[in-house]
């Protein structure tokens, strides 16, 4: 009997990684972390590689891309922009007719100048659909996915803020962290003029 329950454990745990490693190789590696923000208005993604942009462009209508991406950044772990590949994008998306490209390039915790870039872009409704992405799509393009869902789209902070993770918790947009007390003190440009 004891054999049996060690048997399952194991089988439930090696079908567990083996859907957690293909979820991951396909979410990563080939979608690129594209996720749906607010459907035919906002997508999110890591990069997506020059040769490919054409064809996400066209699947979802996307009119402008905002890359929250800059060369020579210290932090190489969680911004390791390679200039090469920011004008390999460029001219990428120079080449897709009536695309837009913004390249407004942010740390992990946005400055209220890369705001007010944002701000500018997202008011214009002309440039939607809209697809924000950083390097890995997971912290940046999370951030700004969170911040227009709150000022777009009436979204609370924590909730915005919860919706980056699966689990927030341990994260960095957990309370107690850098982008997660961003997040859960952010005051919407509404509440700010309301002032």
């Amino acid at each position: 009997m004891k054999k049996r329950i060690i048997k399952i454990v194991v089988a439930v745990l090696v079908i567990g990684a083996i859907f957690w490693a293909k979820s991951f190789f396909y979410d990563y590696k080939m979608n690129h972390n594209f996720k749906v923000i607010s459907e035919g208005k906002v997508y999110k993604s890591g990069v997506i590689p020059p040769e490919k942009l054409a064809e996400f462009v066209k699947e979802h209508k996307i009119k402008s891309i905002i890359d929250l991406r800059f060369p020579g950044t210290a932090d190489l772990v969680n911004n390791p922009e390679i200039p090469t590949e920011l004008i390999a994008e460029k001219e990428a998306a120079s080449k897709i007719e009536g695309l837009n490209y913004f390249n407004l390039g942010s740390d992990q915790v946005p400055k209220p100048e890369n705001l007010e870039y944002f701000f500018k872009i997202m008011d214009n409704k002309a440039n939607y659909p809209v697809l924000i992405h950083c390097f890995h799509g997971v912290g940046r393009a999370e951030m700004y996915s969170a911040i227009y869902r709150i000022e777009y789209e009436n979204w609370g902070r924590d909730d915005a803020r919860k919706e980056t993770r699966f689990l927030t918790k341990f994260s960095s947009f957990d309370l107690g962290k850098p982008k997660g007390d961003f997040l859960h003190s952010y005051v919407k440009r509404k509440e700010k003029t309301a002032k």
